[in-house]
């Protein structure tokens, strides 16, 4: 199961919903959600990128990263398009929550959790 965090989460799916597209989850180079159209950095890539705990190239080790997201995803990359009229996304629109996602060979399963504040 991989978790995207509600609070980087949010803006990808804010900027979809400006945008009046899908979201994408993506598996590649990492486990991603992205807006189909989006604001791009000087290389072509998508500013906005949330990704999957454990699952992102520029804060976790090559062996890490890619060992996590073959695990949960499979060894092929692929994009997932979603609506954003979907109920599920409508009330991460509203913010506080993230989001888990599980891929099994026949489908993607989406549920929300309450995000937990973290103690010092």
């Amino acid at each position: 199961m991989l978790r995207f965090r509600g609070a980087t989460l949010l803006p990808v799916l804010k900027e979809a919903q400006s945008n009046k597209c899908q979201v994408i989850l993506v598996k590649d180079e990492g486990v991603y959600f992205m807006s189909q159209i989006g604001e791009k950095d000087h290389t072509g890539r998508h500013k906005l990128l949330c990704y999957a705990d454990g699952c992102n190239p520029e804060t976790e080790s090559f062996g890490d990263w890619w060992e996590l997201s073959r695990q949960e995803c499979g060894g092929d990359d692929f994009g997932e398009f979603f609506d954003l009229s979907v109920n599920i996304f409508q009330h991460l629109l509203k913010g506080g929550n993230d989001l888990f996602v599980i891929v099994t060979d026949s489908e993607i399963r989406l549920h929300i959790e309450a995000s937990v504040p973290h103690s010092h």
